[in-house]
């Protein structure tokens, strides 16, 4: 069972909406939700966790003493396994779908590569929507350390995962160092935005984290052909009933000629993300079977 860890000083925030639907059907029984609160691991009665900063300046920062003993407490309930540690904040590396993929190592299904001239469809599609490799090693919009930090990630990060969540101002910076240099900590952001802490954001990574795990989603399938799986957004979905305010199903559907389904909805993903995503239509566009 893949096993999240969350360190937090609202602990009540969890599991929030992680409980719910497919994540919560999940929840105790393809993976497990543990949450440690770094208000336990305060040096007063208080259970005071930040003082005022250093130099001057607005807000209060998180004391460096209790977040070392909240994360050494946390590593310790995975021994002898060592699990990936992220700490969210708007300064880390943004998160993306490359990352979710990575983080889940072996956890996640197998991986469909361009460089194996894998699958996902029969047809045109195929030919034109075969995923890259997990790490996007023939990506150009990514670093050589970025696709580095994934290789890496997916090569270590099967025993599970350890978020810390920050509150105030931040938090001391030499506990930052130290676990970065000694336990390989990874600072993520979900964007250039700032939030009052690091919960929303810790949420987002582990719900697009978890749906990797293979049986946690009714259709396996649906991890695989969805936006951001070959830097396509995804195409558009239709429902029942079949005419709606004068507005009816593009007849592709109804046809029952799956061939031309595909190729319609590659069309439509292609044009959806030529429009809205300039940046994934570039690095789509640059891949040698695009």
């Amino acid at each position: 069972m893949f096993r999240v860890t969350v360190l937090t000083i609202f602990p009540d925030l969890f599991p929030g909406a992680l409980g719910f639907g497919l994540s919560g059907k999940g929840l105790g029984s393809i993976w497990d939700l543990h949450i440690i609160n770094i208000r336990d691991f305060a040096k007063d009665k208080h259970k005071k966790v930040d003082d005022t900063p250093y130099g001057g300046g607005a807000g209060m920062v998180m004391r460096p003493d209790v977040v070392h003993d909240a994360l050494t407490h946390a590593l310790g309930l995975y021994h002898p396994h060592i699990p990936t540690i992220l700490f969210m904040s708007p300064r880390g590396q943004v998160f993306s779908q490359n990352m979710a993929v990575s983080l889940m190592g072996n956890n996640s299904g197998p991986l469909v590569t361009n460089s194996s001239k894998s699958v996902l469809m029969e047809g045109e599609t195929a030919r034109r929507t075969a995923v890259y490799l997990s790490v996007y090693e023939d990506s150009s919009t990514e670093s050589t350390q970025q696709k580095a930090d994934y290789k890496e990630l997916r090569e270590r990060s099967s025993d599970g995962m350890i978020i810390l969540c920050g509150r105030y101002e931040g938090i001391d910076q030499r506990v930052i160092d130290i676990w970065k240099t000694e336990h390989g900590m990874l600072e993520v952001s979900i964007g250039d935005f700032v939030l009052f802490g690091g919960e929303l954001p810790a949420m987002i990574v582990i719900d697009a984290c978890i749906r990797q795990i293979t049986g946690i989603m009714n259709n396996p399938d649906s991890t695989k052909i969805e936006s951001f799986s070959v830097d396509l957004l995804e195409y558009p979905q239709y429902t029942k009933p079949s005419t709606w305010r004068g507005e009816s199903v593009p007849e592709v559907l109804l046809s029952g000629n799956h061939g031309e389904i595909e190729r319609w909805r590659l069309e439509q993903s292609e044009e959806i993300t030529k429009e809205l995503r300039p940046d994934l239509w570039g690095r789509y566009r640059s891949n040698p079977d695009g």
